[in-house]
């Protein structure tokens, strides 16, 4: 399953230039996998000073779980929040320097009960940028 950005659009209640992701490369029941090339834009509203700061990967992640949940919730949006982050670790200082596109990737370890767990990686060029896990409470 291939997305663009206004089906992504579509699927995640992120509004204008907030709206992270650029399409969608695979999804499955388990897992997905995006591509990002907004972090090279210099009107990225999660720049500060100019400066993308590698944890502001976590929210490229956290809008590709969103995308995964909207799809198996037959594409309807979802409303969900991000409760927890574990293991995070940031291979990078930022985000804005990094010339290639970013893929990120997600992958569902848990879905108990409005509960989900994924385990999650942002890499460039097969290059691990970040990665960490993350609790999400949907309602």
């Amino acid at each position: 399953m291939t997305l663009d950005h206004a089906a992504i659009r579509r699927l995640v209640p992120h509004a204008g230039a907030m709206c992270l992701l650029h399409e969608v490369l695979q999804a499955d029941a388990d897992s997905i996998r995006v591509r990002a090339v907004s972090h090279r834009d210099p009107a990225n509203p999660l720049r500060e000073g100019g400066v993308l700061p590698a944890l502001c990967g976590v929210e490229y992640a956290a809008q590709a779980m969103a995308v995964h949940g909207s799809i198996h919730n037959k594409n309807r949006i979802r409303s969900g929040m991000l409760a927890a982050l574990r293991d995070v670790e940031l291979a990078v200082e930022r985000l804005d320097d990094i010339a290639e596109d970013l893929v990120i990737e997600a992958h569902c370890l848990l879905n108990e009960s409005g509960r989900l767990l994924y385990r999650f990686e942002v890499r460039a060029n097969n290059r691990e940028l970040l990665q960490g896990r993350a609790t999400v409470v949907t309602a």
